[in-house]
């Protein structure tokens, strides 16, 4: 008995495991790194800012490191209404309970917005990697080791690295600096487990996905996906969602003349929750204008935006 303790003790020993914050402003490609991290789709990714409102874990574990990693809505200063105060709340809440942060920035940018999250970050007592994104974009390679430079003495990060996460680039050497930065530890989740979050809010997240690629500018920020059916017959999986909107005018828009519009938002989040869920899909979507949801703190603590 005391040997089987001993083996687990040793076990236990090895292992190394630890949360890892990933912050910065909006749109430099945090959702884009944390699913190239973890080698599958976790977090929504589109061009338009804040696409990213919740605070979602993707779990990475290796023989003996499990990194926890915490994608985190984009910090911004304006904070106009109800949603942007409660996704600002998110991201300071979260570093402060974190064994490492990952702060992104995108190539040579460094704005008024990142200059918000360095100040969030000025009190934190982790360790902080600066990530450089995007850098395959850049036409002058040689501007590079100067911006750095530059960064380097604004604050004290434990390491700089400059990667493309849609391209891949460097992710490896930045995976191996992490494991570096977790404590040991036994595992805090099942080794298969890569989320936190159920099926049924990554299905409400695929479609607002579309809705945000699609329709882009022509909608304002003020769109969201409520689950309303949710269940598996016979194989295949049954989904009821209802699209919110703020105004009539935007319901509008999001359904498209002779719900066209609705019909292809449909099919691509459809395409994408088979590939997820490995099954068949039956997707139902409506929409429905639910005025001033974004700025009613009853509304978004039903609608799942407040831990």
């Amino acid at each position: 008995m005391a040997n089987k303790e001993s083996d687990s003790q040793q076990e236990n020993a090895q292992q190394h495991c630890g949360y890892v914050a990933i912050v910065g402003r909006p749109n430099v490609g945090k959702s884009t790194l944390l699913n190239h991290l973890l080698h599958q789709k976790i977090s929504i990714t589109s061009r338009k800012p804040q696409t990213t409102r919740h605070r979602i874990l993707g779990i990475n574990t290796t023989a003996t490191h499990q990194s926890v990693f915490v994608d985190t809505p984009g910090l911004h200063a304006q904070q106009h209404k109800a949603l942007n105060k409660v996704m600002n709340e998110t991201v300071a809440a979260t570093v402060k309970d974190v064994d490492l942060i990952l702060f992104v920035v995108e190539r040579l940018a460094f704005n008024d917005g990142d200059e918000l999250v360095l100040r969030l970050l000025e009190h934190s007592k982790v360790p902080v990697i600066l990530i450089i994104n995007k850098v395959d974009l850049l036409k002058d390679k040689e501007q590079l080791l100067p911006h750095i430079k530059q960064l380097s003495e604004r604050y004290a990060f434990a390491d700089i690295v400059p990667l493309s996460a849609l391209g891949g680039h460097n992710l490896e050497t930045l995976q191996e600096l992490i494991h570096g930065y977790l404590p040991v530890s036994p595992f805090f989740y099942p080794e298969d487990q890569v989320t936190d979050r159920s099926s049924r809010f990554l299905a409400a997240e695929l479609i607002r996905e579309k809705v945000t690629r699609q329709l882009g500018d022509e909608l304002p920020y003020e769109v969201t996906v409520e689950i309303e059916e949710f269940g598996q017959q016979g194989g295949v999986l049954h989904i009821h969602a209802l699209i919110l909107v703020d105004k009539p005018g935007q319901k509008k828009i999001l359904v498209g003349k002779q719900g066209e519009r609705l019909k292809q938002i449909g099919k691509a989040a459809r395409e994408d929750m088979e590939k997820a869920f490995d099954c068949k899909v039956m997707l139902n979507l409506w929409s429905k204008v639910k005025a001033g949801w974004a700025d009613d703190e009853r509304a978004l603590q039903s609608l799942g935006y407040m831990d």
